[in-house]
């Protein structure tokens, strides 16, 4: 008997099966989702693309991936997630391998919407790996799938050697035959959710659109998306300028730069699952407090430009130089993707909570919204550029919106806690 009860039951295999290959497939598709800021840069040089032409074919992925996930998280809520994620997972490596052949601009362009559904599985593996755990432990599993994001670091470490031994062509053929591998290993390795499988059992047909749409009219799902615009948002902003604020502010080489940018989304992303974890345990609120104050006050000390000043001393005059040393900043900008990958967690711990019928469209509208960020915020970075002259204007706007959301945030705890609040 007490050998039976070591051994897992047909649902705890069931959960963990599905949650290791959905993590291990986001892996993959994130990796997918990233490989324009490797090949991107041979591909300026190859197509002699303006910086506008550039941003636009580098970003493109991310905007599409964003958007589709409201789509994709509605039908994995009515059709499944096993068959839905590995649609995506063989389309996305269709749209991959065709970049190989591209010849045009708008050649790449077209297959760069095709490459962004690859980010767009996000939403997918959350309607589905968050059905087979309870609430309590929900935040755990989805913070663990979201270690995925390491995908933009194999990329960062692994594409370059590729592409300089064999070509960037061989980049995209390579990720783009990992995804079909992966899509064929999902689907025979998994099984559909215990939400489907009674479905089928019971007869019952799928919801309306109209219902699974209805939770997105509260502004509650609204604030949980801005919570992840900057949280997910600015983590991949970030990741796709620190190479390039690297080589301007510190003169790093691009082979250094691009190490660093690496090495800040691992942490950024593996501590997403330990963010998972606080959640289940101290309450994902607690979190997203600290990961606002935190952020806030990193965002801060980044914003001071290098400053030059002259007082009055005892003997004379004092000058003083302020600016903050690379070792500095490569620390303090570590701490912020440490708190980010937290606060991810977090906003995706009150999803199930809050919408458990409703988890693949609004989960897919909060990762939508945070994808756009970044979309939005590498344009909002190199437009400040342009405007102020000033390099730490970047972390300026991210300081900003730090602040808004966590008014935000505040003001809306505030009125849940006043009703319970006024009888005592």
């Amino acid at each position: 008997m007490e050998r039976l009860m070591t051994v897992p039951d047909a649902a705890q295999r069931s959960q963990r099966r599905a949650l290791g290959l959905s993590t291990i497939a986001f892996t993959v598709c994130f990796a997918v989702w990233t490989i324009f800021s490797i090949i991107g840069v041979a591909l300026k040089d190859q197509l002699d693309l303006s910086e506008t032409q550039f941003g636009l074919l580098i970003g493109m992925p991310v905007l599409t991936g964003s958007l589709v996930r409201v789509a994709l998280g509605i039908w994995t809520d009515r059709y499944g997630g096993r068959f839905v994620y590995t649609l995506t997972m063989l389309s996305a490596a269709v749209a991959t391998a065709l970049l190989a052949f591209a010849q045009t601009y708008e050649q790449f362009l077209v297959a760069a919407l095709g490459v962004g559904l690859a980010g767009g599985s996000f939403a997918v593996g959350v309607a589905y790996v968050s059905r087979f755990y309870p609430q309590a432990k929900q935040g755990t599993a989805l913070g663990i799938f979201g270690v995925g994001n390491v995908g933009a670091a194999v990329t960062k470490f692994l594409a370059p050697f590729v592409m300089l031994a064999w070509g960037w062509q061989s980049v995209a053929l390579i990720w783009s035959a990992a995804l079909v591998v992966m899509a064929a290993i999902f689907w025979f390795s998994t099984e559909d959710d215990p939400v489907i499988v009674r479905r089928r059992k019971e007869g019952g047909a799928p919801r309306s659109l109209a219902s699974e749409f209805a939770p997105l009219a509260d502004v509650r799902v609204w604030r949980f998306a801005l919570y992840y615009f900057f949280s997910f948002g600015a983590f991949v902003a970030l990741t796709l300028w620190l190479p390039r604020y690297l080589i301007g502010v510190y003169g790093f080489d691009v082979a250094t730069a691009g190490i660093v940018a690496a090495a800040y989304s691992i942490p950024a992303s593996i501590f997403r699952a330990y963010g998972g974890t606080l959640s289940d345990r101290i309450g994902a609120r607690v979190i997203m407090y600290w990961t606002f104050a935190v952020s806030a006050l990193v965002t801060f000390i980044l914003s001071i430009p290098p400053t030059d000043s002259v007082v009055e001393g005892v003997t004379g005059n004092v000058f003083i130089h302020f600016e903050i040393a690379p070792w500095a900043f490569i620390g303090l900008v570590f701490v912020l993707g440490f708190f980010m990958s937290l606060g991810k967690a977090a906003v995706y711990k009150h999803i199930p909570a809050y919408y458990p019928q409703n988890v693949g469209a609004v989960g897919g509208l909060v990762g939508m919204i945070g994808g756009l960020g970044g979309f939005i915020l590498p344009l909002l970075f190199g437009w400040l550029n342009d405007v102020t002259g000033l390099w730490t204007s970047c972390f300026m706007a991210l300081f900003v919106l730090i602040l808004v959301s966590l008014a935000l945030m505040h003001a809306a705890v505030r009125r849940m806690t006043r009703p319970a609040a006024s009888p005592a």
